[in-house]
This record gives structure tokens, sequence and C-alpha cells, in this order.
């Protein structure tokens, strides 16, 4: 166990001692979700588009229900659990992570909820609309996202693959539950333009 987490510092100081503070900003930014808007105005068009109003209020609900319990669940049965520090709090990494306007995040990391958060969608969503386009498009996302937290330096990569696998589970899950509560099988699949 040592040896992962040994690894997984390692993995994460290479990484984050990839910046450029005309990259910060974009970091910076793309961690937050005001950026995002344009992706989540197409996800609803194509929610709309392909499901209707009806509809798209069940998966609007599964949606949120995706991020519940991503968001509660990794913090409550993870960070509050494990109590792994982020590394931004890690004293034996003072002075070896490169912070943006000095945040650091909670104490502890491990998983990290913007991962889980985005997988939980990115795989509802792409249980939804089986559409490889749409799939590049949603994961993709989750990647950029999940890498600006280790460039900010408040997540290890574990952190970011526990918060991934945690997400994709209950996006599964999730999609499971909408089906069968709200879709007959002639509604699957759809295919967003």
């Amino acid at each position: 166990m040592e040896t992962l987490l040994d690894l997984d510092k390692n993995i994460f100081l290479f990484f984050n001692a990839l910046h450029h503070p005309a990259v910060d900003i974009i970091m910076w930014e793309m961690s937050r979700n005001l950026v995002w808007i344009p992706l989540y105005i197409y996800i609803f068009y194509a929610i709309y588009k392909h499901f209707g109003l009806k509809k798209m209020f069940f998966i609007l609900l599964g949606i949120a229900l995706c991020v519940l319990l991503a968001d509660q669940l990794s913090v409550h049965l993870f960070k509050n659990v494990f109590q792994r520090l982020r590394p931004s709090h890690e004293p034996e990494l003072t002075g070896m992570v490169h912070l943006v306007r000095d945040y650091r995040g909670g104490n502890w990391g491990f998983v990290s909820s913007h991962a889980a958060n985005t997988f939980a969608i990115a795989t509802f969503l792409s249980l939804i609309f089986k559409n490889r386009k749409f799939w590049i498009i949603l994961f993709s996302w989750c990647i950029i996202v999940s890498y600006t937290r280790i460039y900010l330096g408040v997540h290890y990569p574990g952190d970011i693959f526990g918060g991934a696998l945690l997400g994709m589970v209950i996006g599964w899950g999730n999609s499971k539950l909408t089906f069968f509560l709200f879709f007959r099988q002639k509604d699957v699949p759809a295919k967003p333009k």
C-alpha cells in the first residue's frame, strides 16, 4: 500500500509541476462550473430534442440524483472515512506543490468530488444517449475537470481515479433506475446530433 501511495505522490508531483502562469488562469476557470455553461446548454438541448419536455424532467431529475449521490457519498463514505490529506495540506509536500490563488480545498481529498460528480453525470448521460460523439464530449469534459484538480494541487491521481470509479458506478446504477421507472424499451437508444 505504501508503494502505491508513493507512486501516487510521484505522479502527482510530475503533473502538478507542469505549470505556467497563463495556464493557471485557464485551469482555475476550467475547474469551476461557469465555464462549462455552453456544454450544459447543449446537454439540455439534446435532452429536450430527443425526449421532449416530460421525459426531460425525469432525465434532469436523474442528473440531480447523480450529483446528490456522488457529492454526498464522496464526502461521507470516503473523505470522512479515509481522511487522506490533500496534497495541498500534506506536510511532507510543503513547498513542492504548485497552488493557484493559494487555494487548498478542504483537508481530505480521497475521493475527488469533482471527479465523482462529472463521471456520474457523463456515465448516466452516455447510457441515456447511446452516441459515440456525445460520449467523447462528456468524458473529455470529465478528464479536463479532473486534470485541473491535480494541476491546482488539491488532488492526487488516486483521488481522481477513486472519484471517477465511484461516479461511474453511481451513473450506471442511476441510469438503470431511470430506465426502469420512466422509460419504455422503445425509448432507447436516442442519438443526439
